[in-house]
Formats: C-alpha cells, sequence, structure tokens
C-alpha cells in the first residue's frame, strides 16, 4: 500500500479510537468535566500527563530544532524536563491538596480576592491561547503533507477533531483520549527511530546509536561535525549561545513548566494526594523515553538530510523531496542555476530552504524506510498536538465558566448552566485557537516556549509564594503578576515579532539591542525575578492576610489528610 492509504488508514483508525472514547466518557457534571470525577488511577494520569505535556513541540518540533541548532538545542530538554522534575516535586502535591480545580482557582482563593482570581484567568487565557497557536499549526503541517491539504484546510480539520471530544467528554474523555494518544505518539516516535539507529549504526537502542559507529568506523557524531563545516556551518556539537541566555532560557522553560494551568490541573483528577505523586513518577518516566530519543532523532535527520540533499542534482532527488516542496515548508532557489542543490552555511549562497518542523515528520521518509512507518508518524504528529490542544482548551473552557462567570459574575448559576458555559467557552476558544494556528507567530517550539516564558512571568512566582509563604498577601501577588506579565509581553512583542521597530522585518537586526544579552525565549526568567522583586515589595506596605488563610497554607503543607477536589 501507498503511503497515502497507510496514512488515511492509521489516522482514520486512531480518530475513530479517539472519538468512541469520547462518547464512552462523555461528561455528565461539572467534577467530570473539570477533574473527570476525581477518580483516576496514577497510572492512567501518568500516562494522560505525559501525552499532554508532549504536544507538538516535543514530537514535531524539539528534534527539528535540536537538528539545526545541535549544541544549543538542549535548552529545550533541559528546562522541559527539568521543569517537569519541578512542578511534580514542588507544587503538584500542595496544589492537589488545596482542592480546586484551576490554577486561577487557587489564585483567587489562596489571594481572598476576586480581583487575583479575573488577573489570574487572564494569564491563563493569554499563556493557553499562545500554547494552542502552535499545536494548530502542528496539526496543520501534519495534514498537509499527508492528506495532501493545505495548511489551513489541515488546521480546520484538527479543529472539528478536538472540538468534538473536549467539548463532549471535558477531563473525562480528554483523559482517557490521552492514554491512548499516549500510546499512538510513543509507538509512533520510537519506531522509526528504532529503525534508523539500525540502518546508521547498528544499533537498535537510538540513545546508543547517536554516540556510535558509522559503516567506515567513524564516530557518527564526528562525522555530523565534519559534514556541517564542510558545508559552512558552525559543529554541530558546539555552541553559540551565550552562558548568560542558556541559562536564562533553561530555567525559564523549568519554571514555565511549573506555572502551566493545563498540566497542573492534571493533579486534581486521581483520588489522593499519594496518587498525584504517583502519577507524577508515572509521567516522568513515561516522558523520558521520547526526550531521552529526541537528541538521536536530530542527529539522525541532519544527517540523513545533509547526505540526501547537499550538492545533488535537483532533477534526481526522491519523491519525498517533491512532497514536501508542495507543502511550501521545503524550497529550492537554484541561485547559481547549475540545477544542483547547494546546502551551505553562507545565507547568500545557500538555495535550500528547510522548516525546523518538517524534521521528524521527513525524517523516516529521507531514511527511506516503510510506507506504514511514515503513517505512523503522521499519526503520532496529530496525537501529540491534538492531546495538548483539548487540554488547553480545557484551561480555557473551565477558566471562563468556572473562574469567571461562576466565581464572579453569577455565583447563582445552576450546574447544567455551567457545564453549558464551559463547553460554549471551548467552542468559541476552538475557533481563535484555528485562527492562530491559520496564522502562526513563529515555529512550533518557538511559540510554545513563549507561552512557557509567559506561565514563569506570571504563575510561577504567586503559586510558589501562596504555597510557602504564609504572609503573602493578595496586592503583593496581584501587583506581581500584572508586571511580570506585562514586561514579559513587551519584550516579547518588541524583539520576537518587532512590534515597536518596523514589524518582522526588523527583528534580526534588533538581536544586538537584547537586554542582558537574552533571548524573548529566555526572558520570562528576567521577568519572574521582577515580578517576585515587586510581590515582596508591595506584600511589605500592604496588611497580612487573614488568620484563616494563613491556616490554609499550613494545612496544605502538611503531607496527610487531603481530602478529594470540589467543585464549588
Amino acid at each position: 500500500m501507498s503511503v497515502q492509504v497507510w496514512t488515511y488508514l492509521l489516522v482514520g483508525l486512531s480518530f475513530a479510537l479517539y472519538i468512541g472514547i469520547a462518547i464512552w466518557s462523555r461528561a455528565g457534571s461539572t467534577k467530570e468535566y473539570y477533574v473527570a470525577g476525581g477518580g483516576v488511577s496514577p497510572l492512567a494520569n501518568g500516562m494522560a500527563t505525559a501525552a499532554d505535556w508532549m504536544s507538538a513541540a516535543s514530537f514535531i518540533s524539539m528534534a527539528g530544532i535540536i537538528a539545526f541548532a545541535g549544541y544549543d538545542g538542549a535548552v529545550y530538554l533541559m528546562g522541559w524536563t527539568g521543569g517537569y522534575v519541578l512542578l511534580a516535586l514542588l507544587l503538584a502535591p500542595y496544589l492537589r491538596k488545596f482542592g480546586k480545580f484551576t490554577v486561577p482557582d487557587f489564585i483567587g482563593e489562596r489571594y481572598y480576592s476576586k480581583t487575583a482570581r479575573i488577573v489570574a484567568v487572564i494569564c491563563a487565557l493569554i499563556v493557553s491561547f499562545t500554547y494552542v497557536a502552535g499545536q494548530m499549526r502542528g496539526v496543520g503541517i501534519v495534514f498537509s503533507r499527508f492528506l495532501e491539504v493545505d495548511i489551513n484546510t489541515g488546521v480546520i480539520i484538527g479543529m472539528v477533531i478536538v472540538l468534538f471530544y473536549a467539548v463532549l467528554g471535558g477531563m473525562k474523555g480528554i483523559t482517557y483520549t490521552q492514554v491512548a494518544q499516549y500510546c499512538v505518539l510513543i509507538f509512533a516516535f520510537m519506531v522509526p527511530a528504532i529503525f534508523i539507529s539500525i540502518q546508521m549504526t547498528g544499533n537498535p537502542i537510538p540513545q546508543l546509536g547517536m554516540g556510535g559507529t558509522v559503516a567506515d568506523g567513524t564516530y557518527l557524531l564526528d562525522k555530523l561535525d565534519g559534514l556541517t563545516t564542510e558545508l559552512g556551518f558552525a559543529e554541530y556539537t558546539d555552541g553559540s549561545k551565550s552562558l548568560v541566555d542558556v541559562f536564562a532560557i533553561t530555567l525559564a522553560l523549568m519554571v514555565g513548566t511549573a506555572g502551566l494551568p493545563h498540566v497542573i490541573v492534571r493533579f486534581f483528577t486521581v483520588k489522593r494526594v499519594k496518587d498525584a505523586r504517583k502519577s507524577a513518577g508515572w509521567a516522568l518516566l513515561l516522558i523520558a523515553i521520547l526526550y531521552t530519543t529526541a537528541p538521536a532523532v536530530a542527529v539522525f535527520a541532519r544527517t540523513n538530510l545533509i547526505e540526501t540533499a547537499s550538492e545533488k542534482e535537483y532533477a534526481s532527488m526522491p519523491q519525498w523531496f517533491k512532497n514536501w516542496e508542495e507543502t511550501g515548508l521545503l524550497k529550492f532557489d537554484d541561485k547559481n542555476g547549475d540545477g544542483k542543490i547547494q546546502y551551505v552555511g553562507a545565507a547568500d549562497m545557500n538555495e535550500l530552504t528547510v522548516d525546523r518542523d518538517i524534521m521528524v515528520l521527513a525524517n523516516p521518509e529521507i531514511a527511506n524506510l516503510p510506507a506504514w512507518v511514515i503513517a505512523l508518524v503522521a499519526a503520532g504528529g496529530l496525537a501529540a498536538a491534538l492531546s495538548t490542544a483539548a487540554g488547553l482548551l480545557l484551561v480555557i473552557s473551565s477558566s471562563i465558566s468556572h473562574d469567571l462567570i461562576k466565581n464572579v459574575f453569577n455565583p447563582q448559576l445552576s450546574e447544567k448552566g455551567e457545564l453549558w458555559a464551559a463547553r460554549i467557552s471551548a467552542a468559541v476558544a476552538v475557533v481563535i485557537a484555528g485562527y492562530f494556528g491559520i496564522n502562526p507567530p513563529g515555529f512550533v517550539a518557538a511559540v510554545v516556549a513563549l507561552a512557557f516564558g509567559l506561565a514563569a512571568a506570571s504563575f510561577f512566582p504567586a503559586i510558589i509564594l501562596g504555597i510557602f509563604y504564609k504572609k503573602m498577601n493578595s496586592k503583593g501577588a496581584i501587583s506581581g503578576m500584572i508586571v511580570g506579565l506585562l514586561l514579559m509581553l513587551y519584550y516579547m512583542l518588541k524583539f520576537k515579532f518587532g512590534l515597536f521597530d518596523g514589524g518582522k522585518d526588523a527583528v534580526a537586526g534588533l538581536q544586538a539591542d537584547w537586554w542582558f544579552g537574552i533571548s524573548p525565549e529566555g526572558f520570562g526568567t528576567i521577568a519572574m525575578i521582577v515580578n517576585f522583586i515587586v510581590a515582596l515589595t508591595v506584600n511589605q506596605f500592604t496588611p497580612e492576610p487573614p488568620e484563616e488563610v494563613q491556616e490554609i497554607v499550613e494545612h496544605i503543607r502538611i503531607p496527610s489528610g487531603a481530602g478529594e477536589a470540589s467543585a464549588h
């Protein structure tokens, strides 16, 4: 069977599975909609958390970044993995014990303020929409190549699918769908990695294959260093980023992870605090399988791309090259008119433009793997993007229905009314997310990295201080969140999108003006520090929180006696 037929078959079967699970596990109450009834097993929750966490950025884009950035791409591995450890050990059990559904719910109750809740909702919406834009872009890329539709049509198809099971099933449907999606995405990531590792190094374990030798006895990484330097690129195993920027990006991704609302809410779906810790452990193990494999996939992909495309006749290029050209994500511009593809480090001479987001998806085709493996990767990419998109849409809908409508504007709203409000909010959110997917602000991982920076700048200090500093008051927390978020937004719009300096064309020239030499992806670290300073300073000059709030903070740090989360 052709790749096209295999793709329709595997993607169709996986979608049928997701929709079937959504119908089977549809939510009938707000508790089922928000936290899946609070009775998910630690293993199932660990798998769902891993799928929620490993978005299109992890599956599609991260290995692509590492393939082109080499050593510098390690900041994404370190930041995202370290951040999950931070979240699992430092925050999740305490937030679970507090017993609220959402981050705005925690902040509203902990800081005894409707204003704090509203500010937190605004932060959650900005973070979630930035993040979900990357997921919808990932869905569009997969559909555009493998179902041979344009990216915009692909985004719309993805919107319809995710709307169906997110709106119908809520967290209950999303949880069990994500268990299936984890199985699909990890199988889809590992199978081609194992195939290519055997093909290139004779070792079936990709992590070992990356450090192994190729047929002529040369170490694979040494060979890749030689190939890249011959073409005028920097050595693959050398870094060009400053130490300050590496540290800032890594820390921003770490603390941003610990403030991500769609990951935090997963710890409310288990029965006990003990189960939250267990599911965090399972998720970390399941995430590590993909994250330790991604650098190997990046090395295999970059080596194969250079050997297949550099200095080769364009007319004799294999079919995969033409297929990706049709999507617009791979471009050949014959600048010297010799009919050969010149892939070099000098921008004015380079004739090949490769979108970073296609490397994982194109890798099996470049390596000439069987059609079913190529189709499997497409199904895995969709599973990764859709699982995270669903989690983010739930955060958006619950922030609006539960935190704004129910707890601020209409406390008398019935449970049925709240459920309808959540579903309508999710439907509107899908349309907005689709717009961002069609008009993305950058490639998938770059957009997602900005979402982490926004979470670091806004949520992390408020959550940490809310758990570990009982005298932290509402005015301090609100001031810190507002200043941190606005500072991050300003820096992002100025240096990532050139909003104040002539638009996107001016962005490259603004790099010399970065504050402290820190990129927009790393600036969340500075905005977070400013948030802490503002919050603690304001806190010193305003009244202490009420005694009962301080007692609650004392209680959630005692590791026993945690009850179930409740909706109201």
